[in-house]
């Protein structure tokens, strides 16, 4: 039997990167799929028959998760659309960088509703659901930045931050209804965003790592399958760290 057969996800940016690559890992394991997406159209459409092929329901949505009202509307629709809602995965995200004194507000205030408002938006708006359920697992994406800090990058690690303190405290709240909170916190992974940097650069950062290797999506997308399926039924409130040892 597949891992997450029968299951129904929802995961929030999904059109590339590491999304995309969680979507997939999910259908494989025959998870039903419904992802939101924002700019990249051609590319949310493509992946509702990737997914398909694996012979799942799945389904595309371009939605804000970071706009208040339209995750309620996500919530319902998909619900509505798919019977229930077993796994909620918090992907969206975007990076600002930049040093603290030339960061502007636009850009602090850009991140923190894309990458934690969005949290809170689509957790708050699905617990009711879970509650009703008595069942349910939401995985939210960190950053090993978020544990440790990055200079230049104050804003999306305080954001990342925000979402390992998030997650720890609606696993308290929600426990005993059996739903599951917990976070994941990527280190170095190497996607289309790396592709554009300098080799030499990417290779110093191979070079630090234990593994001596940057991750791959699949990698983390591997992490999610384990915490949306059954083998991790006794663990919330947790921070998996998948970094190859870089913050060991």
């Amino acid at each position: 039997m597949k891992l997450l057969e029968g299951k129904n996800a929802l995961i929030t940016g999904a059109s590339k990167g590491i999304g995309r690559s969680i979507a997939l890992k999910y259908a494989e394991n025959g998870a039903n799929v419904a992802f939101t997406y924002l700019s990249s159209v051609e590319k949310g459409e493509a992946l509702v028959a990737e997914l398909e092929a694996f012979g799942v329901k799945a389904k595309g949505y371009r939605s804000d998760a970071s706009d208040f009202d339209a995750a309620q509307q996500l919530i319902t629709d998909m619900v509505s659309e798919f019977g229930s809602l077993d796994i909620l995965i918090n992907n969206a995200g975007i990076t600002r960088d930049n040093l603290l004194m030339r960061m502007t507000e636009e850009h602090w205030d850009e991140i923190m509703n894309i990458n934690l408002k969005s949290c809170f938006n689509t957790v708050k708006a699905s617990s009711r659901t879970m509650m009703k359920q008595r069942a349910g697992s939401i995985i939210n994406m960190s950053s090993v930045v978020g544990v440790k800090g990055n200079p230049g990058q104050a804003n999306y690690a305080a954001s990342k931050a925000g979402i390992i303190g998030f997650s720890k405290s609606i696993a308290l709240e929600l426990g005993s209804r059996n739903i599951r909170c917990n976070a994941i916190a990527p280190g170095f992974i190497e996607t289309e965003m790396t592709d554009v940097l300098d080799e030499k650069t990417v290779q110093s950062w191979r070079d630090a790592i234990p593994l001596k290797r940057g991750g791959q999506p699949e990698d983390v997308a591997d992490a999610c399958v384990f915490l949306g399926s059954d083998m991790s039924t006794y663990i919330t409130g947790q921070v998996i760290q998948v970094d190859g040892g870089m913050l060991t």
